[in-house]
C-alpha cells in the first residue's frame, strides 16, 4: 500500500526534512493588521517576529480550511492509497477537526487523522516516524499502533518569556497565569491531554531551563531505549544553541537536534520561548 503522511505547519520541519521523508504540508495562517499570511509560505519566523516587534497589535492564528485539506487529499489521491495526516492537537487548534470532517467525504482515498496531541517537536517526532515506517512499507494500523507508542514516551517541556499571549489566546488557563504572572515567575510549561499546562513553578528561566534538564536527566535514567531530544526556540536562536550545546555535553548518549517556533505558535509564546522534546530514536532502535 502507498501511504502518504500529512502535516500541518507547527511541526516545524525544514525544507531538507520535508523532502527526504516525503512529508506533505498544509499550513496554518497568522493574521496581521487584517493581512493573512500563510506559514512558512508567505512568513518566514524572522519576518513575523520583526513584525511583531514594530507593532503593538497582537497578530492571532487560524487553522487550514476545508477547501486547503481537501485540495491536498485529492492532489494525493493520485498516487496514494491512503493518506495518515498527522496535527497539532485538537485541544488548541481545529485542524485535526477539519482534517477528520473532510477524511469521512473522501472516496478514492483512505484518511487517517491522527491527534498527535502536542505541537512542535513533539508533533514532529510523529511526522517523522510515520514516514520511516511508510517508507519500510508498513500497513497503516502498524504505524498508527507506533505512532501511540511514541507519543506516549514524549516529553515536551517549555519556558516562556511572557504569559500574556498564552492566557489572552486561551491557550494556558487565566487562573494558572495570572498566578504566574502575579508572582512574576517563569512556570515550565508542558502539554497534558493535549492541553498546555503549568508543570511546576520556576523563579527565573535559567531555573526553569535548569528543570527541565533535570526531567531529561531522570528519562534517560528510567528509559530502556535511545533517546532522540530537539531543542525549540521563538526566535533566540544563540540562546537555544548555548543550552543544546550545554545538553550535548551532559548527554553524550542523546542525540540532539535543533528546531524552531515559527508564527502560528509564536503567537501564543511571545518572542523568547526556548524548551525541549524527546522521545525514543526510532532510527537507532
Amino acid at each position: 500500500m502507498r501511504i502518504a503522511i500529512v502535516t500541518d505547519s507547527t511541526a516545524y520541519l525544514n525544507r531538507e526534512e520535508y523532502e527526504q521523508d516525503n512529508v506533505y504540508m498544509v499550513p496554518l495562517s497568522v493574521i496581521f493588521k487584517n493581512e493573512v499570511y500563510k506559514e512558512e509560505v508567505d512568513i518566514t519566523s524572522d519576518d513575523f517576529f520583526k513584525m511583531v516587534r514594530e507593532s503593538e497589535q497582537l497578530p492571532t492564528s487560524s487553522q487550514p480550511t476545508v477547501g486547503e485539506l481537501t485540495t491536498l487529499y485529492q492532489e494525493l489521491e493520485k498516487e496514494y492509497d491512503a493518506v495518515i495526516s498527522i496535527h497539532l492537537s485538537s485541544r488548541i487548534s481545529g485542524t485535526f477537526q477539519n482534517a477528520y470532517s473532510v477524511a469521512k467525504t473522501m472516496e478514492g482515498l483512505n484518511v487517517y487523522p491522527y491527534d498527535s496531541e502536542m505541537a512542535g517537536a513533539g508533533q514532529a517526532f510523529l511526522v517523522k516516524a510515520a514516514a520511516k515506517l511508510a517508507r519500510e512499507n508498513h500497513s497503516v494500523n502498524e504505524i498508527i499502533e507506533q505512532l501511540d507508542k511514541i507519543k506516549k514516551e514524549t516529553a515536551i517541556y517549555f519556558v516562556v518569556d511572557d504569559l500574556t499571549n498564552l492566557i489572552k489566546g486561551g491557550r494556558l488557563s487565566r487562573v494558572a497565569g495570572g498566578v504566574a504572572t502575579a508572582l512574576k515567575i517563569k512556570p515550565v510549561l508542558t502539554f497534558r491531554g493535549g492541553e498546555i499546562i503549568a508543570y511546576d513553578k520556576i523563579r527565573t528561566k535559567k531555573k526553569a531551563l535548569k528543570k527541565i534538564e533535570s526531567l531529561l536527566e531522570e528519562s534517560v535514567r528510567e528509559m530502556d531505549y535511545p533517546i532522540v531530544a530537539t531543542i525549540v526556540h521563538a526566535y533566540c536562536e544563540n540562546e537555544a544553541e548555548a543550552f543544546k550545546e550545554q545538553m550535548e555535553d551532559k548527554f553524550p548518549d542523546v542525540r540532539f537536534t535543533s528546531s524552531f517556533l515559527g508564527p502560528v505558535v509564536g503567537v501564543h509564546t511571545g518572542e523568547g520561548a526556548v524548551g525541549m522534546s524527546w522521545t525514543m530514536d526510532i532510527n537507532r532502535l
